[in-house]
């Protein structure tokens, strides 16, 4: 009896203490929302993945095109995930997505449940009726980590989904009838148009498997994805329909009914049914598996991976690799919510670049030939200019052995690549040149001088070295004669010189590191373009045409048409990570660098400057400070170096609260393959990298009360925010490893063999 009180005294006390914000629990799945970013500009995905996973099975909930009669179609951007909260219809699932991007593709394979007559067009958001979407409800749905569910409401189907690495499991819960469909619509695709397919193919090898491929012409112009597809009944009957315009000569094929019951299909577009009779509450589950070699590889993805079709067993596998990433960290907070934000972050932070090799280690190439990764994970869809800030060092921290990968993966495309340069945005064996700057050079310098790149060394020199000098590459040639991109040759001409001024510097400190001189020397000497296009006159960087003359109209609000990209000049102006001293003296000293960035974070930018920038709406910008952007994000931690360090940590604080958030739209701006998170992660911490390639952390404010990071050497890093609350953002003192820290920096040599960070929080600021 006494024993029974002890338990419900115990039980009472418990459920009446508040919350403490304390992960302890072995499942922190609980606090990954997949939704957060869904909404407006986060452009995230809410359906089933595993960390890395060559598969992304997630909803899409329109079919805009990306051009009609030849003309961009704006709202298509809102899909580069192919998912928008606020949408009324689910058009079906499909298992290529890109995380968090401005720009998309993908969207390969469209799987769509239905009954009744077969409906082979999507329809439209406001007549869903006339074609295979149907409507849906936020009540009716679930996304958790590798596992989503929603209803169906237009024909009362259930759909959930999950994945391995390389394949997407179906179940769909069918109502009686003697005409339900699963629909397959490979001519469905995101930043889609008239002609972005290729070619398709399908080959039926029996009555529940299904082989081919799909080859389209789009962000990536040659990007082919085969795949293997079997269901967990056979289907009784099965038809398709090209989509094809006239062409003029067909051979011979006119011979079969091909849309009846074929087993060789090809065309440009094609759409097939796949035709069963169901009882109430019957499940139908169907497994797609992806290669990128071939069907056959496809295959033994399929057999290896998903040998069975124990549906809850794949879902549980997914979220014990989402809790083995998860369970790096056991932090305590001040309440729930920073906890989901936390954990959803590094979610986040854990889903791109995706494996690109088959289970026997062969992958595409971008020589569009079959090679075999050896001794490395060969990735793929890397976003460089915008994960080489934070994401790409967080990885060296916390996940330093696949990171090394990602350089071995990037080192590949090097060899492979015609221009022999390393990637700037690369996916499924394709380069699409997306952004500026070669911030490939970062990732592997930094993973070098971190010690997390055990490559060759002088052969990643070399690879940075070629790269940073092929002169048909955006205005390089230029940039070498002249020390800056010119104005007059190039509409991005002020945001490239700042870039490629950053990458030479990274160049310097490996050639420095290996004893190359005459490489060092050539590279620090580029470092300093950066000063070539800053107009002491108006206190700016400005574009500068070729014969040296700075341009006269020029706006310094203005993002477009100014010289930069997703940025104005207030913000660039401040890009030049590498020498921020220098820069701090050329804009005139402490004092007037203070009052800029205090102007910045403070002024008013009217509408006018970004209504027509599609990935940015006012929710992303903090005055004129535009977190949504990447070339920001290390700007506030630059008052370190005034007399007001303070003012980094206030901002810092600001910065988290204003623009990180639960919900669907929780995300001030595009995710951007991790980017976003990753700096929230740092910060959260009390550290970011200001400039990967310098081994050092730049302090900031601690959003944690505490940290526990286990890292990948098997040390432990502990951060401590003692006195921390939500009045308490100010830090009055640091200390590592019990000792005093001076300076608001701190190396990745000290942090990366383990040890313990101390913050004393305060409510008072703490001059100088």
């Amino acid at each position: 009896m006494k024993k029974r009180y002890l338990n419900l005294t115990k039980f009472l006390i418990l459920t009446l203490l508040p919350f403490s914000g304390y992960a302890q629990e072995t499942n922190l799945t609980q606090y990954v929302k997949p939704l957060i970013g869904t909404a407006k500009m986060g452009h995230t995905f809410p359906g089933a993945t595993v960390p890395f996973g060559a598969v992304q099975l997630s909803p899409e909930t329109d079919t805009i095109p990306y051009a009609v009669n030849g003309q961009y179609t704006g709202d298509v951007y809102k899909y580069c995930a192919g998912y928008q909260y606020d949408d009324p219809t689910i058009v079906g699932f499909s298992h290529t997505h890109f995380s968090g991007t401005g720009h998309s593709d993908l969207g390969d394979i469209l799987v769509m449940p239905t009954q009744g007559k077969v409906q082979l067009n999507p329809g439209t958001a406001d007549r869903p009726q006339d074609g295979y979407r149907s409507p849906y409800s936020h009540d009716n749905e679930t996304a958790e980590a590798n596992y989503y569910k929603v209803k169906l409401d237009k024909h009362n189907i259930l759909a959930e989904l999950t994945t391995s690495a390389r394949v997407g499991m179906h179940r769909y819960t069918f109502p009686a009838s003697d005409q339900s469909h699963l629909i397959l619509d490979l001519t469905s695709g995101i930043y889609n148009y008239d002609g972005k397919n290729v070619w398709t193919f399908v080959r039926v090898l029996n009555d529940s498997t299904i082989t081919g491929f799909r080859q389209t012409n789009g962000w990536a112009r040659t990007r082919t994805v085969y795949f293997a597809i079997k269901t967990s009944k056979p289907f009784k009957n099965y038809g398709a329909k090209y989509l094809d315009k006239n062409v003029q000569y067909k051979g011979f094929w006119r011979k079969f009914n091909q849309e009846d019951n074929f087993p060789d299909l090809a065309a440009h577009n094609i759409k097939m049914h796949l035709d069963f009779d169901t009882k109430e509450g019957e499940q139908i589950m169907m497994k797609v598996a992806l290669s990128p070699v071939s069907q056959k590889n496809a295959l033994e993805n399929l057999q290896a991976e998903t040998p069975n079709w124990n549906f809850e067993e794949v879902v549980s596998k997914g979220k014990a690799d989402w809790n083995k990433e998860l369970q790096k960290f056991k932090v305590e907070m001040l309440n729930k919510e920073d906890l989901v934000n936390f954990y959803t972050s590094v979610y986040h932070a854990n889903l791109m670049p995706t494996v690109y090799m088959d289970v026997n280690g062969e992958y595409k190439g971008l020589d569009q030939e079959v090679h075999k990764a050896e001794g490395f994970t060969n990735y793929t869809s890397f976003s460089l200019w915008d994960t080489f800030r934070a994401f790409h060092p967080w990885l060296n921290l916390v996940d330093p052995k696949r990171n090394a990968d990602m350089v071995a993966s990037m080192m590949a495309h090097q060899q492979q690549s015609a221009l022999n340069m390393l990637p700037i945005w690369s996916h499924y064996a394709n380069e699409n040149w997306c952004m500026s700057g070669y911030h490939s050079v970062s990732v592997v310098v930094d993973a070098i001088k971190k010690g997390v790149y055990k490559g060759d060394a002088e052969a990643a020199l070399n690879a940075c070295v070629q790269t940073a000098t092929v002169r048909r590459y955006e205005g390089i040639g230029d940039y070498m004669d002249l020390g800056y991109v010119p104005d007059d040759r190039n509409g991005t001409s002020v945001s490239n010189t700042l870039e490629y001024a950053y990458d030479d510097w990274c160049i310097a400190q490996l050639a420095e590191k290996l004893g190359k001189t005459e490489i060092a020397t050539e590279f620090n000497k580029r470092a300093q373009n950066w000063k070539n296009l800053y107009d002491e006159r108006i206190g700016f960087m400005r574009p500068k045409d070729s014969k040296g003359v700075f341009r006269e109209k020029f706006d310094v609000l203005d993002t477009h048409g100014q010289g930069f990209i997703e940025g104005n000049t207030w913000n660039y102006s401040l890009y030049v990570p590498h020498q921020p001293m220098e820069l701090m003296e050329t804009m005139g000293g402490q004092k007037r660098f203070e009052n800029y960035l205090d102007s910045l974070f403070t002024m008013h930018l009217p509408d006018k400057y970004f209504e027509k920038t599609e990935d940015i709406t006012r929710e992303g910008i903090i005055g004129n400070y535009v977190h949504g952007n990447e070339p920001s994000h290390h700007v506030a931690y630059l008052y370190n170096m005034t007399n007001s360090p303070w003012k980094a940590q206030e901002r810092v604080r600001q910065i988290i609260r204003n623009q990180y958030h639960n919900g669907p739209a929780g995300l001030g701006g595009n995710d951007d393959c991790g980017q976003m998170s990753a700096w929230y992660l740092f910060s959260s911490l009390g550290f970011y990298p200001v400039a990967p390639g310098e081994t050092m952390y730049w302090l900031g404010s601690p959003l944690v009360k505490s940290a526990e990071i286990q890292l990948e050497n098997g040390k432990t890093l502990k951060v401590i925010a003692k006195n921390q609350s939500e009045k308490n953002v100010y830090v009055s003192k640091v200390l590592w490893n019990g000792k005093e820290l001076l300076g608001y920096k701190i190396s990745h040599d000290d942090i990366s063999k383990g040890g313990e960070l101390q913050f004393v929080m305060s409510s008072k600021k703490r001059k100088g």
